[in-house]
């Protein structure tokens, strides 16, 4: 008999941004996320039974309520599938689990490129961990919320959103080497804040246009390392750069931009470690060096999202932008003078609307 807690459970898992380190988590690099004031939270009651009904309350009635049986949970291409991967794999790996109700609430966008699925996934476990005494820290959850992306949903996502989800807070960075999942927090530098705006085109990371997702990206990363006879791109640096050369030309930029955003990773930390005079500034070129091979060498972005770059970067309080998630849509993380982020954001949104553009881009943060 599962020991289980009948009490209503609480739980809660931030979204979150990440700062510098695109498309390198899944190569085995280094990732440098940090929470975000948006959260999912959930409400769930254990049953006697074998039965789980989710309701959402971000969605319309006839798609905010779904129920399944646990043992037979298929994918779906719903928003549940997330609900359903969790229990899949979570019975896969061992554990007992009960039918629940819960009740799911969230504010981090869908599709921003602010990881609403990890948020999902975290809170949900935290709540199960709690409601069934599961024996599971905070890196196994981290672990099992990437396998319900890989093994379930069938988004082939790296493990920086899920340990985001899981360990990061607005406080501080989180340097994360993805290789090994060691980390530690790294504060940023003073004289600056953060702002979010999300670009109003959604993403989404299993499916969309052929080539445009993540699971292309994934396997272009694969070739690269078959050819060049390597375990990860994460084993070259800058100084390999010339091995490239021997690449098909797509191969090649994509293998570069993560060899180059992997050393735009260990620049920016030591700059924030650092903390010397300029260290804003510097943190802002690579922001901007970190978007420009997003868009060319990794091809993630899309025009809206460039547009908004480029209004940033020429606003006077602005040290740099770009594109941050998986791209093909999402959000921008801008870094701004401190206690500027409110007014800059109103300025590129006034200015984006005056382009004509159609999409309706919002700030988020602060």
């Amino acid at each position: 008999m599962i020991n289980s807690t009948p009490k209503t459970i609480f739980s809660s898992a931030a979204g979150r941004v990440n700062l510098i380190g695109e498309h390198t988590d899944y190569n085995g690099g280094f990732v440098l996320p940090i929470g975000i004031p948006q959260r999912t939270s959930v409400r769930l009651t254990p049953q006697n039974s074998r039965q789980v009904r989710i309701k959402s309350l971000n969605m319309k009635v006839d798609d905010g309520h779904f129920e399944y049986e646990l043992g037979k949970e298929r994918a779906t291409k719903h928003w549940a599938d997330y609900i359903q991967g969790v229990t899949a794999i979570l019975a896969k790996e061992g554990f007992l689990l009960q039918g629940f109700d819960a009740e799911i609430q969230s504010d981090v966008p869908m599709g921003s490129g602010l990881s609403s699925s990890a948020a999902l996934e975290v809170s949900l476990m935290r709540a199960l961990r709690e409601a069934f005494n599961l024996k599971l820290d905070d890196v196994s959850l981290a672990r099992l919320g990437q396998k319900v992306e890989n093994d379930f949903v069938g988004a082939r996502v790296g493990i920086m959103d899920q340990m985001a989800a899981s360990l990061a807070d607005q406080e501080a960075a989180l340097f994360l080497d993805t290789r090994n999942f060691v980390y530690e927090r790294v504060a940023l530098p003073k004289g600056c804040e953060l702002l979010v705006i999300n670009s109003g085109v959604s993403h989404q990371n299993a499916h969309g246009a052929p080539g445009a997702n993540y699971n292309t990206r994934r396997s272009e990363c694969e070739s690269a390392c078959a050819q060049l006879k390597i375990h990860e791109l994460r084993d070259l640096g800058l100084e390999d750069l010339p091995k490239l050369d021997t690449l098909p030309e797509v191969i090649k930029r994509r293998a570069r931009h993560v060899i180059t955003e992997n050393a735009r990773v260990l620049a920016a930390v030591e700059i924030m470690k650092e903390a010397k005079p300029g260290a804003v500034e510097k943190l802002g070129k690579l922001f901007y060096e970190s978007h420009v091979s997003q868009r060319d060498d990794y091809t993630v972005s899309v025009p809206e999202i460039d547009l908004l770059v480029e209004l940033a970067i020429k606003d006077a309080d602005v040290f740099g932008a770009r594109l941050t998630g998986g791209g093909f849509g999402g959000s921008i993380v801008v870094l701004t003078k401190e206690g500027k982020a409110e007014a800059v954001g109103q300025r590129i949104l006034q200015a984006y609307k005056l382009q004509g553009n159609k999409s309706h881009p919002t700030v988020l943060v602060p």
